[in-house]
């Protein structure tokens, strides 16, 4: 019965999800007082597809964690990344009052999880941020026009406090792999410049789950394969 009552406690987070996804960029309240929306509109494709997201991660995370205290570390985290890809494939922004309390949240969580420690989150919080800092100079210098926003550098700290620097390079990499990707095929099929931006966050949270879910594996050995090389 446990991936059943885990499947439906994410069902019904993904709607309190939605709620934070619609409200949170407007600075509202996430709390509806008890009054009830009565209208005609449809209702968006965006709230079942947050809740069977929330529903399958649930599940996901259940499966691969040692007990409950890891397994709703890493349920917060990944409701997170979904709040945040949402908001920023609509609004373009990733919110701090989600990202910045994550950063904090994921350092203090390393001392309780045993699959990463207090010195790994810190360093993943310093590389994650450094990294998308060093990309926004660099673009910034070469360009004069801002490539990555703030709230990348904010969001890759959050990740590499909840998954240790491996996390957040696997996550950068493989997000701008399937960023590029995405990238080519609207320059080729509906004639998409340079100029035209894609938002970066939910490839991010993209590559963030995959490590979580099975990614540490496939980094693991690929650094197994490195090291007699570097020997």
């Amino acid at each position: 019965m446990g991936p059943v009552i885990v499947f439906l406690f994410g069902l019904i987070v993904g709607s309190f999800l939605n709620v934070c996804i619609h409200r949170i960029p407007r600075s509202e309240s996430l709390l509806l007082g008890g009054r009830c929306r009565v209208c005609r509109e449809k209702i968006s494709p965006r709230y079942p597809l947050v809740e069977l997201l929330t529903a399958f991660f649930s599940i996901g995370i259940f499966l691969i964690s040692s007990g409950p205290v890891e397994y709703l570390a890493y349920f917060i985290f990944t409701s997170a990344l979904i709040v945040i890809s949402f908001i920023d494939l609509q609004h373009r922004i990733v919110p701090n009052v989600i990202s910045i309390p994550g950063i904090f949240l994921g350092f203090l969580a390393a001392f309780l999880l045993p699959r990463i420690t207090w010195v790994d989150s810190l360093l993943g919080i310093l590389l994650g941020g450094g990294i998308i800092y060093l990309v926004i100079a660099v673009y910034w210098l070469f360009t004069r026009r801002e490539g990555m926003g703030g709230g990348d550098l904010k969001l890759l700290a959050m990740i590499g406090a909840f998954l240790g620097w491996k996390g957040a390079a696997f996550s950068l990499v493989s997000g701008a792999l399937a960023g590029s990707i995405l990238g080519l095929a609207l320059i080729l099929v509906k004639g998409w410049n340079r100029r035209d931006q894609i938002p970066f966050g939910p490839f991010l949270s993209l590559g963030a789950v995959g490590f979580l879910l099975g990614g540490a594996r496939l980094v693991d050995w690929y650094l197994s394969i490195l090291r007699p090389g570097l020997n």
